[in-house]
């Protein structure tokens, strides 16, 4: 399969309920599934290249399905921006999965998408149809480091006008160097779908996602985002899937004493690092796609 599927699953919420769209890979009937859950601002084709990769890998054995999480992409956008929080995104992913009764089930989680993973994982009460047996955490942990999230808070929200998708795509570049190497042409596939078009008759594109995805990320304070961290932690160490554990060597949101202490409690991560990566590796470079297929199907 060359181009992914279109789907959607009705999630409820404290008003009329929203749409979550996912991208559907493979085989629809297959029964192992692998959910790829993407970063704060970006979207579900993010994981074309991986996707692609397990299919062909997998055969028909597989189905690889990459949602956009509620206020980005293909779905709806949220009528309370405070709901734009990591336990509405949990609950959105059990309807996902009722949806998919997966009898096999793997998690890879990019930022945003691992911490989701974290609160899926490390609840054994929860409704989950199977537990996940393979977790992959891509740049991500249970400590966010402050700098980082001051970092990202600076664009965070800016949807821009732009003439083009290279226009667009080089925007992002210029907040997204610390992705790592990219072709110009890798670049701007991995932006396409970023983008979305006005509808001033202008030609002129915007970014995907809703603006007030920024609302509850720039209330956080040091003081609340050390409470955050302890919660995951108490999430971590209760997680039994397998974990791999990506990391970008010169990441700062995912430090390198962080990374060790994953290694030695809770699932006791294996850690796979990127040199010449920050936050966050695109798994697009073959190195990052085989670490992660290897993983899942081994």
């Amino acid at each position: 399969m060359s181009e992914p599927s279109l789907n959607y699953v009705l999630c409820p919420d404290g008003a009329k309920g929203h749409r979550m769209a996912y991208w559907q890979w493979g085989n629809p009937r297959a029964r192992h599934v692998v959910v790829c859950v993407h970063g704060l601002s970006r979207q579900g084709r993010d994981f074309d290249v991986l996707a692609r990769a397990l299919c062909k890998a997998a055969g028909r054995k597989i189905r690889v399905v990459c949602p956009d999480v509620v206020g980005r992409g293909q779905s709806d956008w949220l009528q309370d921006p405070a709901g734009y929080q990591i336990p509405t995104y949990a609950a959105d992913m059990l309807a996902l999965l009722a949806q998919l009764k997966p009898k096999t089930l793997d998690w890879v989680g990019t930022s945003m998408g691992g911490l989701i993973g974290m609160v899926i994982c490390g609840q054994p009460d929860l409704p989950l149809p199977v537990p996940v047996r393979r977790l992959v955490l891509n740049d991500v942990g249970p400590v966010v480091e402050w700098r980082a999230i001051q970092r990202i808070g600076q664009w965070l929200g800016e949807t821009g006008r732009f003439e083009s998708v290279q226009a667009a795509a080089d925007v992002l570049w210029a907040n997204s160097s610390t992705f790592g190497p990219h072709t110009p042409s890798q670049w701007l596939e991995f932006s396409r779908h970023m983008v979305k078009p006005l509808q001033d008759g202008s030609g002129c594109v915007t970014l995907h996602y809703d603006p007030a995805i920024s609302v509850s990320f720039s209330a956080m304070t040091p003081e609340s985002a050390a409470q955050v961290d302890a919660m995951l932690w108490q999430l971590y160490d209760q997680i039994k899937a397998s974990t791999l554990l990506l990391r970008g060597a010169n990441s700062d949101l995912l430090t390198r004493d962080t990374a060790k202490a994953m290694m030695q409690r809770g699932p006791k991560a294996q850690l796979t690092e990127f040199k010449g990566i920050g936050h966050v590796p695109t798994l697009i470079a073959d190195d990052q796609v085989q670490a992660v297929t290897s993983f899942l199907l081994d």
